[in-house]
């Protein structure tokens, strides 16, 4: 079966849900009761004493305590030790087959949520709360900035223990199915870094050029190492470079390919003004305009927030 002829099918299965019943009326497990108000309107910081002295709620025409109108849900809410309904018939819960046929279509996140609220009297210690729910609305696909959604409207009627409707909430979801995360861009291999060229690295990270030198005979070396080659001298500090050299010798290399870096590459042995010489990249030029000799300048990558390396790019030419 083809994506076009799966996708109706999908969308009448999920209309289907408009009007059904999610959950069948089902008394609360405790009735309104004045421990649970005065717990609520504590941890509320709600002070009215209509909630907590039947006095002043007296006072105010009223038989005696009532409940905060926003306590209507709460005493429909199952508590900690269940996690779900169980349905009456003890088959799948009509709300686990709709999100399961939310999930199925790739709706499996929620973006935004929104509870509308119509109360039609206060309930008093002894009300005992019921509450049924059906599907007023399943919308088509709306596009936000997280993905595909869809709003799923449903109505929750609250009665009270003689059928009465207390209050009723009409309650949106709105479900998106993510987009694909973008792939984090790739990390150039990380360089060996050790005791004895630490100075190099620390040295591009200022977008300095930092050549080692023999501190007994002077001798610059590179790559660095622990002992000078002409004099064994394993005492040495570093120089920082003009940036200026030729190309020495050079290589396009087409493989292995790695998502980090831009295929073809070019590497090149660059002899520096200094002397010394350092395998790096060449970058601002073609493959086929690279010569033996030709006049480069230091230029710098940075990678990423650790890593910045020396390369080089073909110096100005110089106007006579």
């Amino acid at each position: 079966m083809t994506t076009e002829q799966r996708l109706p099918e999908y969308e009448d299965r999920l209309q289907a849900f408009t009007g059904r019943e999610l959950r069948a009326p089902a008394p609360c497990q405790d009735p309104v009761n004045q421990p649970m108000i005065r717990h609520w309107a504590e941890a509320m910081g709600d002070t009215n004493p209509v909630y907590t002295d039947p006095a002043a709620a007296r006072a105010t025409g009223r038989e005696g305590v009532v409940a905060p109108a926003s306590m209507v849900q709460a005493w429909t809410m199952r508590g900690y030790a269940a996690t779900v309904d169980p349905p009456p018939d003890g088959g799948a819960g009509g709300s686990d087959e709709l999100l399961a046929l939310l999930d199925e279509g790739g709706y499996t996140s929620v973006v935004a949520t929104d509870s509308e609220f119509t109360f039609l009297r206060e309930l008093t210690p002894g009300d005992h709360v019921a509450v049924r729910e059906t599907v007023e609305s399943v919308s088509g696909e709306k596009r936000t900035k997280l993905g595909t959604g869809r709003f799923v409207t449903t109505l929750r009627t609250y009665t009270d223990q003689h059928g009465a409707t207390v209050a009723t909430q009409r309650w949106r979801t709105l479900r998106f199915r993510p987009e694909p995360a973008a792939p984090a861009p790739a990390l150039r291999p990380r360089p060996a870094v050790n005791r004895d060229n630490a100075f190099f690295f620390d040295g591009a990270q200022q977008h300095r050029l930092l050549i080692q030198r023999c501190a007994r005979c002077a001798v610059l070396r590179h790559p660095p190492g622990p002992c000078c080659p002409a004099c064994r001298s394993l005492e040495w500090d570093s120089v920082e470079a003009s940036g200026r050299g030729e190309v020495y010798s050079f290589v396009v290399n087409h493989h292995p390919r790695h998502p980090a870096f831009d295929s073809p590459y070019l590497v090149a042995v660059v002899e520096l003004a200094e002397g010394t010489r350092l395998v790096t990249g060449l970058t601002g030029v073609a493959p086929e305009d690279v010569t033996i000799g030709m006049p480069v300048v230091l230029d710098w990558l940075d990678a990423d927030p650790d890593l910045t390396l020396p390369v080089f790019r073909p110096a100005p030419t110089e106007v006579p």
